[in-house]
């Protein structure tokens, strides 16, 4: 069985490796990952596996995630210094899930999840960059483009997370079930 806890600095170790599979092509370094979980340990969250299942015993995702200025998420494998004390958005840092973990509802898990804690902060709005095509599977849960926000200072933001990097906003006033 598979759920979702607190990370802890003991779990960077797995969460690298899982980093470093899912996103080999967009690496960051153990420094920013601790950096996040030192700034905001109550966004950042490990899938564990108790191998009562298919799967091995052990950690199979995790989830980072922290508050923001609206529509100034960080670039890529860039350290924050600190939580801006004027944050008024939440940003869905990274979700990645192992393969042998997926088709289990665990990324709805993880998502809502981390919805939870923006709604219960008061954020009214959560950002993330899409990486690698997955538009489609964020719209599943409210993520959509948002007009205006892409200036040129987003934009060579998002170049660094890939060709098709987008980014994407929910509004947390959608209190309804998340899609699958």
């Amino acid at each position: 069985m598979t759920t979702w806890r607190q990370m802890h600095p003991s779990d960077l170790p797995s969460v690298m490796r899982i980093a470093n599979e899912i996103h080999h092509a967009l690496p960051e370094t153990e420094a920013v990952f601790r950096e996040r979980l030192h700034l905001y340990p109550g966004g950042c969250f490990v899938l564990v596996n108790d191998g009562s299942d298919d799967n091995k015993a052990g950690i199979g995702g995790y989830v980072i995630s922290f508050p923001i200025r609206h529509g100034k998420p960080p670039a890529l494998n860039a350290m924050l210094g600190e939580i801006p004390a004027d944050a008024d958005q939440y940003y869905l840092h990274d979700l990645a899930i192992l393969p042998g973990f997926r088709g289990r509802g665990a990324a709805r898990d993880g998502i809502g999840r981390v919805l939870g804690v923006a709604r219960g902060l008061g954020y009214r709005m959560c950002c993330l960059i899409s990486v690698y095509g997955t538009v489609p599977f964020w719209k599943k849960f409210g993520f959509e483009p948002e007009p205006g926000q892409v200036d040129e200072v987003m934009m060579e933001k998002l170049r660094g997370y890939g060709e098709e990097a987008t980014y994407l906003v929910r509004r947390n006033t959608m209190l309804g079930v998340l899609g699958s």
